[in-house]
């Protein structure tokens, strides 16, 4: 298949590459054969692999080309889809299991930035690397789709913000297709669907049974202007980031879960 083109030792090679890498603009986007070559392409450079076989059978090594993505990307993606590539397996316990949990993004009408498929891709290599070397991985990806912005643009063009965030999913969906990444789409979540935000009302009250959640008047930073409250990072000189509006601290009854009382049995449930 075409993920067990490239060795284990050359996977830990690309994961070296990457680190070294991180702190430039350049990152990796895929491994796949190029004129009888493997190769692996970062951004627009283009670096390959050295086979021995390559001068004896003649075929040609040069490299000077950038990686040509139209004509790679749409055949490999379609397989992967066609053939369920990166479809979680039914847990095999003879197995070693990786689950690889990239942080969602938020769909902003914006669309990707160059900041998300830079993160994305390292543990992409991540999920890869462990599928080649006989692990079950569970690779999902969601949306962190609760958000400030999109109650604000409901308000300000009097839109439903399930219409808007919709169109933003499917936005962002459609962008990191395009960007090749392994993930399963059969596990996509939204926090904004229904079937999802019952379960976290599910959680809490499991919570509160056990008495790990509790109210408290704690101070927080209460905007009028916008009906919400911000977090330290969203004020600017004492006005908020959106709209430029004054800000007041003031205490505010809210729920407050005790989180360091379960903290070491959740980590350790990961095991």
């Amino acid at each position: 298949m075409f993920i067990r083109s490239v060795t284990k030792q050359q996977a830990s090679a690309v994961i070296m590459m990457m680190t070294m890498l991180s702190s430039s603009s350049t990152f990796v986007r895929s491994f796949t054969t190029y004129r009888g070559r493997r190769v692996v392409a970062f951004g627009t450079r283009l670096f390959s692999t050295t086979e021995e076989t390559t001068e004896k059978q003649g075929v040609a090594t040069d490299t000077s080309g950038v990686y040509p993505f139209a004509e790679i990307e749409p055949k490999w993606q379609a397989f992967w889809a066609e053939n369920g590539t990166f479809k979680t397996p039914e847990r095999d316990t003879s197995k070693p299991k990786k689950y690889i949990l990239d942080m969602f993004p938020y769909p902003s009408g914006a669309g990707l930035h160059v900041g998300h498929p830079e993160g994305y891709t390292a543990s992409d290599i991540m999920a890869r690397y462990y599928r080649m070397t006989g692990y079950d991985v569970l690779h999902p990806i969601g949306w962190d789709s609760f958000g400030l912005p999109a109650e604000q643009y409901a308000i300000t063009n009097n839109v439903h913000p399930e219409i808007t965030t919709k169109a933003n999913i499917a936005n962002f969906k459609r962008q990191l297709q395009m960007l090749g990444f392994s993930y399963d789409w059969d596990k996509e979540i939204a926090t904004t669907d229904v079937d999802y935000v019952k379960w976290t009302q599910w959680i809490f009250l499991q919570l509160f049974k056990c008495g790990l959640a509790e109210q408290n008047s704690i101070p927080v930073n209460w905007c009028p202007a916008l009906g919400t409250v911000l977090a330290n990072e969203e004020i600017i000189n004492g006005k908020s980031e959106r709209g430029d509006h004054p800000v007041e601290r003031l205490p505010l009854r809210q729920w407050q879960l005790k989180i360091t009382e379960y903290a070491e049995q959740l980590l350790s449930g990961l095991d």
